[in-house]
């Protein structure tokens, strides 16, 4: 198991989440009217994980830019889930999701996403083991995978930060957004008869 190996694992499993994803959002639609209050609620819940999401992911890679994989990093948002920009990421799929104000939606993204971080997760974990051995052995039993476990918070006075790594990072994220415009074209498409919608979903 290579670091190379791992990335192609990460892509793929991405490009699955993604398709999987589209396709549910195409043939979705919310069992509460467009324009309606509990509609227009979901949205907007789902825009605050967006934000948290692109706000989450940039504060993590302060701690990781450019350093994953070849160093093992246990301080700041590391110290209380090994996986935070994965933590993120599954919050804003669910965000994504909810663009089409359903919950349902909200869930089945969030769901996708964490399935496939699981498996690339795993694979993390066999090359950091390999490479670190006990010490990350001791922080796998130490720190939870994915839910952050904030009492166990620690950090340093200082950190070393590369600024191209974290712009990356947050302009990466922002993609996310692009499922508020995506959502409205599903929606405005099925209103015309173009797209199917085979389920409704609360």
């Amino acid at each position: 198991m290579n670091i190379g190996e791992v990335q192609v694992a990460r892509k793929v499993a991405l490009g699955v989440a993604i398709a999987l994803s589209v396709l549910i959002f195409a043939v979705s639609s919310s069992i509460y009217p467009g324009g309606g209050t509990m509609h227009e609620l979901i949205e907007w819940v789902g825009v605050v994980l967006i934000v948290a999401c692109i706000l989450g992911r940039t504060w993590a890679s302060l701690y990781i830019g450019g350093r994953k994989i070849d160093q093992f990093v246990t301080i700041g948002p590391y110290s209380i889930t090994r996986n935070p920009l994965y933590f993120f990421s599954v919050i804003g799929a669910a965000g994504c999701g909810a663009q089409l104000g359903s919950v349902t939606v909200g869930f089945i993204w969030g769901a996708i996403a964490w399935i496939c971080f699981h498996v690339v997760v795993r694979l993390e974990e066999r090359l950091l083991l390999e490479r670190f051995g006990a010490a990350y052995a001791d922080y796998l039993r130490s720190v939870p995978r994915f839910v952050p476990n904030p009492k166990l918070w620690k950090d340093e006075a200082t950190l070393t930060i590369q600024p191209p790594r974290v712009l990356q990072t947050f302009a990466d994220a922002t993609v996310f957004l692009l499922a508020i415009p995506l959502a409205e074209g599903f929606e405005w498409l099925q209103e015309l008869g173009v797209l199917p919608t085979l389920l409704n979903l609360p």
